[in-house]
């Protein structure tokens, strides 16, 4: 490449765990559902499959390793 700025790349495992929603937004799926599952009740399983939203505590750091999401 030679002299000049170093070209901004993903982190291709961060791409792999989160998802861009059209607005933006960053989807992440909930920890917690792989080991240890007789504890949990079906209820808390069931809400553990689902995708929610990363926190804003934690966007900016998801997103500096996504420069092109």
């Amino acid at each position: 490449m030679g002299k000049g700025t170093s070209k901004a790349k993903t982190r291709k495992s961060v791409a792999k765990r989160f998802k861009v929603t059209g607005t933006g937004k960053i989807l992440r799926r909930k920890q917690g559902k792989r080991h240890l599952l007789r504890a949990k009740n079906r209820k808390r399983k069931r809400n553990l499959g689902k995708v929610t939203l990363v926190s804003s505590a934690n966007l900016k750091a998801v997103r500096a390793n996504m420069p092109f999401a």
